[in-house]
């Protein structure tokens, strides 16, 4: 890594390159919001955060970024933190659920859609499995 793509490294150890796109780690290429959303999930102590890159597997969306929250108030305070932070960026969700109740917050902003989810209803669903030929990458808690 040269001084200027260390100069462009994000928190969450993504790098970010031309035309709004981001190398987070393992190579994976992200549009620079979610990039961005990434981080605002880090902030918040989001934990068990995957991303899955959904190109070529599905036509709704081309990621899907996985966060659990630690209750309904920990989901809830992830979801506004990342809603706010990209709304004030000029980055507006096309749809949200779940926000009021916190048990799983579905934010889709098209290219990519974030999922943050009570344990429980992470276990439930279990997105991971149901994408589970998607190249992923983890990201480990912060402490």
């Amino acid at each position: 890594m040269n001084d200027q793509e260390r100069a462009r490294t994000t928190r969450s150890g993504s790098v970010e390159s031309d035309g709004g796109v981001v190398q987070v780690g393992d190579g994976m290429e992200v549009p620079a919001a979610l990039a961005r959303a990434i981080d605002l999930a880090k902030d918040r102590k989001g934990r068990d955060m995957l991303l899955l890159d959904l190109r070529g597997i599905s036509n709704a969306t081309d990621y899907f970024l996985l966060v659990t929250g630690t209750s309904d108030t920990h989901v809830k305070a992830v979801a506004d933190h990342i809603l706010e932070e990209l709304r004030e960026d000029g980055v507006k969700p096309m749809h949200i659920e779940g926000v009021r109740t916190g048990r799983w917050v579905l934010m889709d902003y098209i290219d990519f859609v974030i999922h943050v989810f009570h344990p429980a209803a992470r276990e439930f669903y279990q997105l991971e499995r149901l994408w589970g030929d998607a190249p992923s990458h983890a990201f480990p808690d912060e402490s």
